[in-house]
C-alpha cells in the first residue's frame, strides 16, 4: 500500500532542503546535526497522517493518500495540536541547548568551512566533549519525548480523549513495558532520519499502540464540516 508517496516525494525532502539551506545560508553550520537528529523529537507528530492511513486500513477502507487528511475530522484534533506544539517547543529547546553547548566549547565564531568544522569536532578535545555531552543531552530529550508520545498520537486519533489523558496513558505504557519501549526508542533513534523508513515506522507505531493499549470497542465518532 504505497500510500505514503506524497510524504516521501514532497514533504520530507522539502523539509530536509529547508534545514540544509537554513544551515548553510545563515551560517549556523554547527546546528546541522542537531537539526537532523532533533527531527526525531517531532517525528511522532509529523507522522500523524500515516497513523490515520493505518487506522482506516485497519477498518477495511481502500485508502489513498487523501485519506491522511481524515485526521482533520478527529474529535481530539485540539489535543493533537496541543501535544504537537509541546513537541515543537521541546525541539526548539533542544536546538537552543545544542547551540549553547557548542558556543561554550568553541566560542561564538563560525567555522570557515565544512572541513574545518569536521576537523574541530573530530580532532580536538572540545570536539569530543561536544560529541559525548551532546549525545547524552539529546538522549534525555529523546527519552522525554518517547515517554510522553509513544502511544499518545495514535490514542488521540483513535478516541475522543484529551492531550493529558493521552500523555498519561503513554507514560503508563512506558513504565509497564520499559524494555520493549527502550528497544523501540533505539530503533526509532537509529532510523527515523531516513525518509524511506519513516512511513514504515509510522505504520509500525500504530500497531505498537494496538498491542500496548486495550482497545475501545465503541467506534470513533468523527466531526464533519
Amino acid at each position: 500500500m504505497p500510500t505514503h508517496v506524497i510524504f516521501l516525494a514532497i514533504i520530507y525532502p522539502i523539509f530536509g532542503l529547508f534545514l540544509a539551506c537554513m544551515t548553510f545560508g545563515y551560517d549556523v553550520m554547527p546546528l546541522l546535526f542537531p537539526l537532523a537528529a532533533g527531527f526525531a523529537l517531532i517525528g511522532p507528530f509529523a507522522a500523524i497522517g500515516l497513523y490515520e492511513l493505518s487506522r482506516q486500513r485497519e477498518n477495511g477502507v481502500d485508502v489513498s493518500w487523501k485519506h491522511a487528511f481524515g485526521v482533520l475530522r478527529c474529535r481530539s484534533l485540539d489535543g493533537i495540536t496541543a501535544l504537537g506544539m509541546v513537541l515543537m517547543i521541546v525541539f526548539l529547546i533542544w536546538l537552543m541547548t545544542a547551540q549553547w553547548l557548542y558556543q561554550s566549547l568553541f566560542g561564538y565564531g563560525s567555522p570557515e568551512s565544512i572541513g574545518q568544522f569536521l576537523s574541530d569536532i573530530l580532532t580536538t578535545s572540545e570536539g569530543w566533549i561536544l560529541i559525548i555531552a551532546g549525545n547524552g543531552i539529546g538522549f534525555l530529550f529523546a527519552v522525554l519525548v518517547l515517554t510522553i508520545s509513544v502511544v499518545s498520537f495514535p490514542l488521540l486519533l483513535d478516541r475522543d480523549v484529551g492531550a493529558m489523558v493521552a500523555v498519561h496513558t503513554s507514560v503508563r505504557a512506558v513504565l509497564r513495558n520499559p524494555l520493549m519501549m527502550a528497544a523501540w526508542g533505539l530503533l526509532v533513534a537509529f532510523f527515523v532520519g531516513l525518509a524511506l523508513v519513516l512511513p514504515v515506522l509510522a505504520h509500525s507505531t500504530w500497531h505498537l499502540y494496538r498491542k500496548v493499549v486495550e482497545p475501545d470497542l465503541s467506534p470513533r465518532q468523527d466531526r464533519w464540516p
